[in-house]
């Protein structure tokens, strides 16, 4: 028998070549990304949210695509978006107002007072009306948006006195995470300082500030029962706070249009359910804790109420002429997240 060793050894060549292929693809394929995370690792929102859905992330891509979440944070809380858009981290997440600037104007719609009474109807609400016809991509430069959501009702607790009417307010420094918030608490007389949440257990306990705009869990979660006396609820929430998911854009784009696909699918509305319940179910467990410590939840009386509802119509007129001038319905967009959250107003 003749043996052509020329075609041999080029059998042989392509055979190892196409095995070698074989043996990277998956390799070539993957793709490792990190979060930075600055909430505190027990966290609710980062135990129930953050972590299963980067846990989800590696289920659904089959491998290729895996999301650590750091431990610690790659930077302070406010610098948190541009360190995705810049590349510092892949993926982070945090608060539109920390930015302290207006390039998410369009994502003020979900900070206003009356959103609503529960996390999950109001974060699927945002994401699909901010997300949807607000085009909150648009506003979201340099990065892939991947999440938005509201937290629970934003709540008003302080240690010096019941607030009933505007003129209680007078003369209180009252923590706010800045944005619509710290305008309607300086508009109802208090004085408002901005503070990442990490520093307001400090402040509080050393009399800098009296209060703070808060859910329910974050009195527990940075451990400030102990130094507050009243908590004071409106229907739908005195406030709310938006947040963003984001991923690098540069990152998104390595990953393949199937594995693109797979994490839009637990991502948006999807993560707006997921994250929603993470937060429902921390106010559920802290209102008892919040109640045994002493502290007294209280409904704002009709007249501050009446108060309240006047600065926000004022804000929202505002804000609707504001993006109408880039071709946004504000008012309509209102009227379908709270049609959506179920809040009546």
């Amino acid at each position: 028998m003749t043996i052509n060793l020329r075609t041999s050894v080029a059998t042989v060549t392509v055979a190892a070549a196409t095995l070698l292929t074989a043996l990277a693809g998956p390799a070539m394929a993957e793709t490792k990304l990190v979060m930075s995370s600055w909430l505190p690792p027990r966290h609710p929102i980062a135990v129930n949210a953050m972590k299963p859905w980067a846990k989800k992330v590696k289920e659904v891509t089959e491998g290729r695509v895996t999301v650590r979440v750091l431990a610690k944070p790659l930077g302070p809380p406010p610098a948190h978006y541009d360190m995705a858009a810049d590349g510092v981290a892949d993926i982070t997440y945090g608060l539109h107002s920390f930015t302290k600037d207006d390039r998410f104007a369009r994502s003020r719609i979900g900070q206003f007072s009356f959103i609503g009474d529960d996390a999950v109807s109001a974060s699927k609400a945002f994401w699909n009306v901010y997300a949807g016809t607000l085009d909150a991509q648009a506003e979201h430069k340099g990065v892939k948006l991947l999440g938005l959501f509201v937290h629970g009702p934003g709540i008003l607790h302080n240690k010096v006195r019941k607030i009933e009417k505007a003129e209680d307010l007078k003369g209180l420094k009252i923590r706010t995470p800045g944005g619509y918030i710290a305008e309607l608490m300086g508009d109802l007389g208090a004085t408002t300082l901005f503070m990442s949440s990490g520093e307001v257990y400090e402040k509080l306990s050393r009399g800098v500030i009296d209060g703070v705009t808060f859910t329910y869990e974050a009195l527990t979660a940075f451990k400030l029962t102990d130094d507050l006396k009243y908590s004071m609820r409106v229907p739908g929430g005195l406030y709310n706070t938006t947040w963003f998911v984001v991923m690098n854009e540069a990152k998104w784009k390595e990953i393949s249009p199937k594995d693109q696909a797979a994490i839009e699918a637990i991502s948006g509305e999807a993560f707006a359910e997921r994250v929603g319940k993470a937060w429902n179910d921390a106010d559920e467990k802290s209102i008892g804790k919040i109640e045994k410590a002493g502290i007294e939840i209280y409904d704002a009386p009709p007249e501050l109420l009446d108060a309240v509802k006047g600065i926000a119509a004022r804000h929202e007129a505002e804000w609707s002429a504001e993006i109408k001038k880039d071709g946004f319905d504000g008012e309509a967009a209102l009227k379908s997240l709270r049609k959506a959250s179920g809040v009546e107003f």
